[in-house]
């Protein structure tokens, strides 16, 4: 509320839009369009701002993203100086987010437009956090089948509840965009922090579509990379199963040997321990430090990353955040 010349008016609201890009030239503007009819048409009584961050596109979608944002000052970009993969680029433009919440919002239409006054119709309910869950996808089907596997696994094993088939994309409250803020976490993975911090959420589900054009840019090892990165920060399950089976492996070693030792002694000329068995035994535990090696090794990668203190991302540039929401109506 604010009040001019005598008189006291009403402040609208502000929802945030945020939009990662990487190579979307062909989407980028199609989507920046599409989103600003919905806010005029669904959300006309809010004022808005649309964060368009950039990982550094190869392509024309700077160009593009700079038409827009001189076109129309309600669009504003961040530029990175390199790309910062998935899951940092679109967490911190969050972070950017001046809005009363903030949509997290792809740019290659998978993600339903109408969804979006869905989500903040619901938020307007007092809801600190709205996901929106996939309960149907056009995506590759052997890519859902894994992904349908990691969750159950992760629900299974998590230390905290693992929302199912949740991306990222919902409505986020600014009181919890602030607690993302604070945390300040340098390998950050929002849907877990979602499902930790945000007890006062609803979700909304919706079926994805297929990308409007272009080709996605998330592959085998990006998914893994995701996967690895909920792993070592939810459970405790890797290190457990290396110390149990550390222990297991142990005691039936001592076992076999006391058995093979008193055989040996036994009948020592007719007993012989073969060169196969050995060798199996050898190349079965080379394989289990070499798996569990692989499990500290993510563990202490991630706990690197987090004391190191990096940035999330490096700006380049970034363009119309300098401007007041009374210069953009």
């Amino acid at each position: 509320m604010e009040e001019m010349g005598g008189l006291v008016y009403m402040q609208k609201k502000k929802v945030s839009i945020v939009i990662p890009s990487y190579n979307e030239e062909e989407n980028i503007r199609p989507i920046t369009e599409a989103v600003i009819k919905e806010m005029k048409i669904n959300l006309s009584e809010y004022n808005y701002e649309i964060i368009i961050i950039d990982n550094n596109s190869q392509d024309n979608t700077r160009t593009i993203i700079r038409e827009l944002c001189k076109e129309n000052k309600h669009v504003k970009a961040i530029f990175n100086e390199k790309n910062f993969g998935p899951d940092s680029s679109p967490y911190y433009g969050l972070l950017q987010a001046s809005g009363d919440c903030a949509i997290l919002f792809c740019a290659d239409f998978q993600d339903p437009l109408e969804m979006i006054h869905k989500l903040v119709r619901e938020w307007e309910k007092g809801f600190t956090v709205v996901t929106a869950i996939k309960t149907e996808s056009k995506e590759n089907k052997i890519i859902r089948f894994f992904r349908t596997v990691y969750y159950r696994l992760m629900k299974m094993i998590s230390s905290t509840e693992i929302i199912e088939h949740f991306t990222g994309f919902g409505c986020y409250d600014q009181s919890f965009l602030q607690i993302l803020r604070d945390l300040d976490d340098r390998v950050p993975f929002l849907r877990g922090v979602v499902s930790e911090y945000a007890g006062n959420r609803s979700s909304i589900e919706y079926e994805q579509q297929k990308r409007r054009a272009g080709k996605s840019h998330i592959h085998f090892f990006t998914l893994y990379d995701m996967a690895m990165r909920s792993f070592t920060s939810y459970t405790k399950v890797g290190l457990r199963m290396a110390s149990f089976l550390g222990y297991i492996v142990a005691f039936f070693s001592f076992v076999i040997a006391i058995v093979y030792l008193v055989r040996k002694l036994v009948n020592w000329e007719a007993f012989s321990f073969g060169i196969p068995v050995i060798l199996i035994g050898m190349f079965f535990l080379g394989a289990i430090q070499l798996i569990f090696l692989g499990f500290l090794g993510e563990y202490i990668l991630t706990i690197n990353q987090r004391t190191m203190r990096r940035p999330l991302v490096v700006e380049h540039e970034r363009i119309n955040f300098d401007l007041e929401d009374d210069e953009v109506e």
